[in-house]
């Protein structure tokens, strides 16, 4: 996964050293999925169609979480990379028969390239914002089925993100913040056993975080 990683990483560090306004955020909270269509042809499993209900269990190991490099090019507008760790679990006793597991817990990761607008001290010192993007899915895919059993890393497909929130500066270099943040990916994982599982999956999630500005 590092070396799907490094180029986007790239992208961001090298004008951010040379910018005079890089904030990197840190942030979890809690977050949650609705239920989404589930698509599996296998030489296995067989064809299956079917919606699966979800939910996020953001504080169980490993936690929902996630970070944020922002470049602030004016006052205004910025652009940056967001990592986050997404959870889906199936919700208690709603898997289909013959499914042991069926998860994306270590997890449904998202990589993303944001542009963001804020409103510095709109009232008082707190400053809102709203931003979005897109980029790729990197989920932890976990399907288990009788003889067929996956489980790792998998670069699934495209993502994108949207959120709105709101900052207050502590001081002069650290600041908090609370935010909405939605996730849509659209997954097509490879099955150990030959085949494929399709699923576009949506998250929401309320954060709540910390920024270091420099």
């Amino acid at each position: 996964m590092n070396r799907v990683l490094a180029p986007f990483i790239s992208l961001m560090i090298v004008p951010s050293f040379a910018a005079a306004d890089v904030e990197l955020s840190f942030y979890g909270g809690v977050q949650s999925a609705p239920s989404s269509d589930i698509s599996i042809r296998d030489p296995e499993i067989g064809d299956d169609d079917f919606s699966q209900e979800w939910e996020g269990r953001s504080f169980e190991a490993p936690p929902y979480y996630g970070i944020r490099a922002t470049q602030w090019r004016s006052p205004t507008f910025g652009f940056g990379l967001d990592f986050a760790h997404n959870k889906v679990y199936p919700k208690d006793d709603s898997l289909p028969a013959g499914y042991e597991v069926l998860e994306f817990t270590d997890g449904l990761n998202t990589l993303t390239i944001n542009a963001y607008r804020r409103w510095t001290d709109l009232a008082g010192n707190i400053t809102p914002y709203v931003g979005g993007g897109v980029g790729i899915a990197l989920p932890h895919v976990e399907v288990t089925n009788g003889a067929s059993e996956t489980f790792g890393y998998q670069l699934t497909g495209p993502a994108a993100t949207w959120l709105a929130g709101a900052s207050m500066p502590i001081n002069d270099q650290w600041s908090v913040f609370g935010e909405y943040k939605g996730t849509f990916s659209s997954n097509t994982a490879d099955l150990d056993s030959g085949g494929t599982l399709e699923a576009d999956i949506v998250t929401n999630a309320l954060n709540f975080g910390v920024s270091f500005n420099f």
